[in-house]
């Protein structure tokens, strides 16, 4: 491990340096309080096991799923650079030409995951990542949004999932689909241009 990169309701991600390939990797860990269920920990690996079958240039990928101890972690390709939020944070509005490629791509990567019936639930600023040099953006976070959201529902009757960007029916724990994705995204675009979200309230 090299140092901690982040960290929030969905785990902690650290900076880690592959020994094998000499390569760096983000390490994002399970919540403690959810890895020490049995289910949790299954259904984990299982929806990582499924996001890592993605394969897209606008996809961050994953490497491996796995468990060490109590910890329940996966690898996934590192991106040196920032997220969408981050840039939002330091520079406000975006100009429109670079809005539609940052949202253009990460439409292509939503587009390739939900012809495999992958559904992110979770697209945000928070979830794009942007490469150093502004040449790609990257969807983050396959795979992981699932888990909790059912761990969450299961145990508190609450839900997961970042209600500035939640479609309706995720708000009212429907089923969520792939369009529920576009509706974040849309949420997302009305951000990226006007400096705020679509729902302050």
């Amino acid at each position: 491990l090299e140092r901690e990169l982040g960290r929030g309701g969905m785990g902690i991600v650290f900076l880690a340096r592959e020994l094998s390939l000499d390569r760096m990797v983000a390490i994002k860990l399970l919540p403690p309080q959810l890895a020490k269920d049995p289910a949790i920990r299954e259904r984990f690996l299982r929806e990582a096991r499924t996001a890592a079958q993605l394969s897209h240039p606008n996809i961050v990928p994953i490497y491996r799923a796995d468990t060490a101890d109590e910890l329940v972690y996966f690898a996934m390709g590192y991106v040196d650079g920032e997220t969408l939020a981050e840039r939002l944070a330091s520079r406000g509005p975006l100009p429109p030409a670079e809005a539609v490629r940052i949202l253009r791509e990460t439409a292509w990567a939503l587009a390739y995951a939900h012809a495999r019936g992958v559904v992110h639930r979770d697209v945000k600023p928070g979830n794009v990542l942007l490469e150093a040099g502004g040449s790609r953006a990257l969807l983050s976070d396959f795979g992981l949004v699932r888990t909790l959201d059912a761990a969450t529902l299961t145990r508190s009757g609450m839900l997961t999932g970042t209600p500035d960007y939640m479609s309706p029916e995720q708000a009212r724990g429907e089923a969520v689909t792939q369009a529920s994705d576009l509706f974040s995204l849309g949420a997302v675009l009305y951000h990226v241009l006007s400096g705020h979200p679509p729902f302050r309230a």
